[in-house]
């Protein structure tokens, strides 16, 4: 989160005095936010977002999501070390792009085109295709027409345009780092920063249309999902769900609902789901489900005596054979607390004494801005999808996770543990309650003991702020908590700021 907070696309944007507009070419998970952002703190110039796409399946290797679990299938003897080292190396179809699974990278993809930043079927574009320079080709001559028009990205990025990201984060089954990304690009546009609150409404509303990896049932790569017809196909669907703004303008120069209606009659969409018929014999409707096929929808915002101001969780991905018939995930199992991602790790590779234990709810604690500067947690939620060590355990931490993480699976915890909450004392042993309504989208995450014992408790012997953090992040980390924390973006609000000091 702080190399996002660097902004060198904004520094780079002022340093151009005499520029009539900035085109931003960007990909993955953390440059592709900050691009957005500075193009929309640019916002009195014209600007569109290029999108670098995302890399092809491979025909011999495994996904890129499966792929970063070998190092726990081989300490657990599941694979040998021969099978291991070429399956890393045989896990990628093409040079560039993003991944093959809707993580954050493919996720702020899909929330540029919503917003209207980049031209209709952008997002998820075979990088360095055909298609994809043509796609290139075609800004270039938009961002023309913005510039003899005069048109400012700040005409384009709207409240409505907020609301439509919002909408398609949900249809999508969006990473949940967006929680953290799409604040900090409102925030940059001088608009009001989506809450909680924005979240959970449209939640209610927006059941998941998309069935792309990590996601199931069947888990299709975002190249596959593009070849269905990406973002505009499922706004056709939820254009006559009537979810969306279509009067929000976009850089293409018409509104969205004028794109789409050119995008239902095109060429272009025939062409496409036909070739993803050709080349793969997958029937488009079942990548892009309509609304009477569609799973439940995406997040849910847990609360709790461990998680006072909330804790979320990708509840659309946790697997079905996990959930009761009313669609209901309830754990009960005793704490394993790390205070480290590294311990936690080993925890999982270890066939020893130290190893994790089913039925166990791993706290991964510290990890928050103050204690970690709020890094990207995957290891250990691959090791509980694909390896035989994950069955029946849940994860609770005060970090975030990688988009492409599933399962019972609660980050975001707050208050984070290195300020003295509850989820820094819990200890080994004490036992955890979690429950998940994935149709409701309401759960809890409870301490079951003694809470008069709990709330006395000091803080867990082993927290501490990470030592090696530069005082850059450090500084990052006490500068975004006073400007709203991880659920306002982690930016900076100069003006709250300054106002407390």
């Amino acid at each position: 989160m702080p190399s996002r907070q660097k902004q060198i696309p904004s520094s780079l944007i002022r340093s151009l005095p005499t520029a009539k507009g900035v085109m931003g070419v960007a990909t993955c998970d953390k440059g592709l936010p900050a691009m957005m952002m500075a193009l929309a703190g640019s916002g009195h110039l014209p600007g569109i977002l290029v999108p670098g796409g995302v890399t092809l399946l491979s025909e011999e290797g495994e996904d890129l999501a499966k792929v970063q679990s070998v190092g726990a299938r081989f300490a657990h003897r599941e694979i040998d070390l021969k099978t291991a080292s070429e399956t890393a190396c045989r896990s990628c179809g093409s040079p560039g792009g993003g991944c093959q699974f809707l993580g954050t990278a493919a996720t702020t993809q899909v929330i540029a085109e919503a917003l209207g930043m980049s031209l209709p079927h952008a997002a998820l574009i075979p990088s360095g295709s055909a298609a994809w320079r043509d796609m290139a080709r075609r800004s270039a001559v938009a961002l023309m027409e913005m510039t003899a028009g005069q048109t400012p990205l700040s005409s384009i990025l709207t409240e409505a345009s907020f609301h439509n990201a919002l909408v398609l984060h949900a249809a999508f089954g969006g990473s949940t780092n967006l929680i953290l990304h799409l604040p900090a690009i409102a925030h940059a546009a001088g608009l009001p920063r989506p809450t909680v609150e924005d979240w959970q409404a449209i939640n209610q509303k927006v059941p998941r249309l998309v069935d792309a990896l990590p996601n199931g049932p069947h888990g299709f790569a975002t190249v596959q999902v593009y070849l269905a017809g990406g973002v505009p196909e499922v706004m056709l669907h939820l254009r006559k769900q009537g979810l969306l703004e279509l009067d929000a303008p976009t850089v293409s120069g018409a509104t969205l609902g004028e794109n789409l209606a050119w995008w239902e009659q095109s060429e272009r969409r025939q062409r496409f789901r036909e070739k993803l018929r050709e080349l793969d014999g997958i029937d488009p409707d079942e990548v892009i489900r309509p609304p009477e096929k569609a799973f439940p929808s995406t997040i849910t915002f847990v609360k709790g005596n461990l998680v006072p101001e909330g804790a979320v969780v990708k509840s659309t991905a946790i697997a079905s054979e996990l959930l009761d018939d009313k669609g209901v995930f309830l754990h009960d199992g005793p704490a394993r607390v790390f205070a480290s991602e590294e311990a936690a790790i080993a925890a999982l590779k270890s066939t020893g004494e130290d190893r994790v234990r089913e039925g166990e709810v791993l706290v991964l604690a510290g990890l928050g801005p103050v204690g970690a500067g709020m890094p990207e947690t995957y290891q250990v939620t691959s090791a509980l999808r694909y390896s035989s060590v994950g069955k029946n355990l849940a994860v609770l931490t005060d970090g975030r996770f990688s988009g492409v993480s599933t399962g019972p699976c609660l980050g975001h915890a707050s208050p984070e543990a290195l300020a003295g909450r509850p989820i820094g004392k819990l200890r080994d042993g004490d036992p955890i309650r979690i429950r998940i309504d994935t149709r409701q989208l309401v759960g809890t995450v409870e301490f079951l003991g003694d809470l008069e014992e709990f709330h006395a408790r000091p803080t867990h012997p082993d927290l501490a702020p990470d030592p090696r953090l530069p005082d850059d992040t450090r500084l990052w980390a006490a500068l975004q908590n006073a400007s709203g924390g991880s659920w306002g973006g982690c930016v900076y609000d100069v003006d709250e700021i300054l106002r407390r000091l």
